[in-house]
């Protein structure tokens, strides 16, 4: 899909073409959505939101080719509304990956399984701006910039943030390690 040229035709009041961007990466966003909220309810309230929000500031972009940058920093900006609204952490992450399914899957799987939770623990040691930092960049795929953009800081300040989150994991990481053995 020509991105460009489909927000051209979305700034003209095309909503089909607004539509299809959202639709190209609907699961990017509903991830990024449930990241946030916890629940498929809330995730897809939010997202609902976003369209709206799209829909009425479209016009307001300035670099069609930022379209996908752009859209997930107001779906961010949403959820952390919606929390704030509700009076709820953010908690960001993949919460109870393939939870009730442990019997079905093999013994690798059940490691990463369990690697995944174990990380889990430890990202809740970090504040709230690394943790988020890390999950935007490593569960999302995000670049720096556009992480920088979705969290209204530097590109500085997201690199400083994901560093020192990742230095306090893996010191964490080695004394949990150590424990184990």
């Amino acid at each position: 899909m020509d991105v460009v040229n489909a927000v051209k035709k979305a700034k003209k009041g095309d909503k089909e073409a607004l539509l299809q961007l959202i639709l190209a990466e609907k699961e990017a966003y509903y991830r990024l959505a449930f990241s946030y909220m916890r629940n498929e309810a809330d995730a897809m309230d939010v997202l609902e939101e976003m369209i709206v929000r799209l829909y009425e500031r479209i016009g307001q972009l300035k670099k069609e080719e930022s379209f996908y940058t752009w859209s997930k920093t107001i779906l961010v900006n949403q959820c952390k509304r919606s929390l704030k609204r509700n009076n709820k952490v953010i908690p960001l992450g993949d919460p109870d990956v393939n939870k009730g399914h442990i019997s079905s899957i093999g013994i690798s799987d059940y490691r990463q399984v369990e690697e995944q939770m174990d990380l889990q623990a430890l990202l809740t040691h970090l504040n709230a701006d690394q943790r988020e930092a890390i999950q935007l960049k490593y569960y999302h795929d995000l670049d720096y910039g556009s992480i920088a953009a979705m969290t209204r800081v530097s590109t500085g300040t997201v690199k400083s943030r994901i560093y020192q989150g990742l230095q306090k994991l893996r010191a964490l990481y080695g004394r949990n390690t150590d424990e184990q053995h």
